[in-house]
């Protein structure tokens, strides 16, 4: 940016957005993570594409998953989102444009796009707990700190809150997309943690307690880390609610649909629901594990190639749910798939690295330098969809990075203990685990880069006149 675009103020940059979007009437809904203002749009026509991205601060834009979605980097993002809020109207489901609906009812993509709005919000805390843990592993390694003093057990405390209530946290945000009440969502997720039920993660060590219920002998297991068990009782939750709504009189639903659904809902849960998807959750995991231990290096070599392209179709969101239950099994533990990621994202980096030394065009050298270091901080899409994608030979020279670390990541057995940060800060979810894993993945992401770097230089085309300009 230059220094006028450094200092326009984010209501400035929502009114421009705005305006290029169709204005105000045409945006149904909008939403956010880390990079991307994710738009829902009455008409995608109306859209003034090559004044968009023209702008200074727009690093790229794409439609995916039935959302027109803008790039514009971390910096200030919750301030131009609130400012994009405050100057459109309230959202109502009621006023989606037909054919729009219609093209988003695809099941695979619609329910992609149900999870990453569930999970993105989620980010955050589980970032940070994540930080903590590499925190208390360092302290641990290198004494700094007696494990039994206050400030160790604060930071434990402090690591392990959010992890202990995700399923809470889920069904906040779960019963958000579904359209029940948030509230009752997270006292479902508070059901299915609640301090009676034994964690699993104590499983081999205390043996849990039985209740008899028709005949049957349900173990009294909590479902503290798991994602499956809530996610589909606070769907059936939001149904009922939905449905019960229609039924009671609006002076008894403030008492009686609670009430309902807390009775119904709670008993499915810990009856049903919960220990059917703990037997779902260990299949996912068997199957992953299998294809982690019998595909090997091959297999590393195709997660970490063909990863930017899930991040493209908007699909790594729906992974965290993956990685949530891996770490939740008692059986596995760590999350073997999130260092394959962090190569293909360094992978992106590099390139974009590389394409700031080779190329001419001095607005993309611009976004290239800022959104590299982004890349090695975990966030891609500015260098992704800003320079990479845009220029096409970058984005397969960081696809063959990728897939060079992602073989020598799972060759090297290089795992983490949370999930949520990639790059350069996910040293601090890799280290705890030993320093055989630290140096690995140092080399990992060293492998990476220079692939990338080296693939991206040597696939370079020289610019016409026009295209340095």
């Amino acid at each position: 940016m230059d220094m006028q675009d450094r200092q326009k103020q984010p209501i400035e940059i929502a009114q421009e957005l705005v305006l290029l979007l169709g204005g105000k009437e045409n945006i149904a809904k909008v939403t956010h993570c880390t990079t991307r203002l994710r738009f829902e749009l009455h008409d995608n026509h109306r859209v003034d594409l090559s004044k968009l991205e023209a702008l200074p601060y727009v690093h790229g834009t794409f439609s995916r998953l039935g959302l027109f979605q803008v790039i514009i980097g971390s910096v200030a993002i919750n301030h131009v989102y609130r400012s994009i809020i405050d100057l459109t109207p309230a959202f109502e489901p009621g006023i989606k444009d037909i054919n729009n609906r219609n093209r988003r009812m695809n099941p695979l993509v619609q329910l992609a796009k149900t999870l990453s709005n569930i999970f993105v919000p989620i980010i955050p805390a589980i970032v940070a707990s994540g930080l903590l843990m590499g925190l208390i592993g360092m302290i641990k390694v290198f004494e700094w700190v007696q494990p039994e003093s206050p400030i160790m057990i604060m930071l434990d405390i402090f690591s392990s809150a959010a992890f202990i209530i995700l399923p809470i946290l889920i069904g906040f945000s779960a019963a958000k997309e579904f359209g029940g009440s948030q509230v009752l969502g997270a006292v479902i997720g508070g059901i299915l943690t609640h301090p009676s039920l034994l964690n699993p993660s104590l499983l081999g060590y205390k043996v849990p307690q039985y209740m008899e219920v028709l005949g049957l002998d349900i173990p009294l297991i909590g479902y503290q880390g798991t994602v499956i068990p809530i996610l589909i009782s606070v769907f059936f939750m939001s149904k009922m609610e939905q449905a019960l709504r229609k039924m009671v009189p609006g002076s008894l639903d403030l008492f009686f649909i609670p009430f309902l659904v807390m009775i119904c809902i709670g008993s499915v849960s810990l009856l049903v629901i919960g220990p059917v998807s703990l037997l779902i959750g260990d299949w996912i995991t068997m199957a992953l594990e299998l294809v982690y231990k019998s595909g090997g290096t091959v297999a590393g070599f195709l997660f970490g190639g063909l990863y930017s392209l899930i991040v493209v179709t908007g699909l790594h969101h729906t992974l965290h749910a993956v990685e949530m239950e891996l770490l939740a099994n008692p059986d596995i533990g760590v999350n073997f798939l999130l260092p394959i990621w962090s190569m293909a994202n360094i992978a992106q980096g590099a390139a974009g690295l590389a394409v700031f030394f080779r190329t001419k065009n001095k607005r993309i050298k611009k976004i290239a330098i800022p959104s590299a270091f982004s890349a090695f901080l975990g966030i891609i899409e500015p260098v992704m969809f800003g320079v990479n994608i845009r220029l096409m030979r970058p984005f397969i020279g960081a696809a063959v990075g990728g897939a060079i670390g992602g073989a020598y990541a799972v060759f090297t057995h290089v795992v983490a203990n949370s999930y949520g940060l990639t790059g350069i800060p996910m040293i601090a979810i890799v280290a705890p685990l030993g320093s055989y894993n630290l140096v690995n993945y140092l080399i990992g992401l060293g492998l990476s880069a220079i692939t990338a770097f080296i693939a991206t230089w040597i696939l370079w085309v020289k610019e016409s006149p026009e295209e340095q300009k």
